[in-house]
């Protein structure tokens, strides 16, 4: 399913911190200490406005991570190393220019990732 691929590359590149995710901000400052992390986002704590843009930045981190995958693969090993830095810049830039911080968007897929409620939403945006 092309909605579910899409997601998957969008978690795959969250997952796997391709980026590096700048320090937590004042926005994501935790409701409790006792139950959430610093940069952490909870379900109910994410705006429809946050969901849209994630849901763009989705789409548009699939498209890189599609277009860079076969470029890579069939590269020479000397040229791997630039095209993954390229790739990664890309996929920064799909992310920020949704107005979302790098770690907004990785923070709201790994939601995503384990509340099925935030997921739903999420693919309904990717239709």
């Amino acid at each position: 399913m092309r909605l579910t691929t899409g997601l998957c590359a969008a978690l795959m590149f969250a997952a796997a911190g391709s980026l590096s995710a700048p320090a937590a901000t004042a926005q994501n400052q935790p409701s409790s200490p006792s139950t959430k992390t610093p940069g952490t986002t909870s379900p109910a704590s994410i705006p429809d406005k946050k969901l849209d843009a994630a849901a763009a930045a989705v789409k548009k981190v699939s498209a890189v991570s599609n277009s860079y995958k076969d470029r890579i693969a069939k590269a020479p090993a000397a040229d791997k190393e630039r095209l993954i830095g390229e790739a990664n810049d890309a996929m920064k830039k799909a992310v920020t220019d949704q107005g979302l911080s790098v770690e907004e968007y990785t923070s709201i897929v790994n939601v995503a990732q384990s509340d099925p409620a935030v997921r739903d939403k999420l693919l309904k945006r990717l239709q």
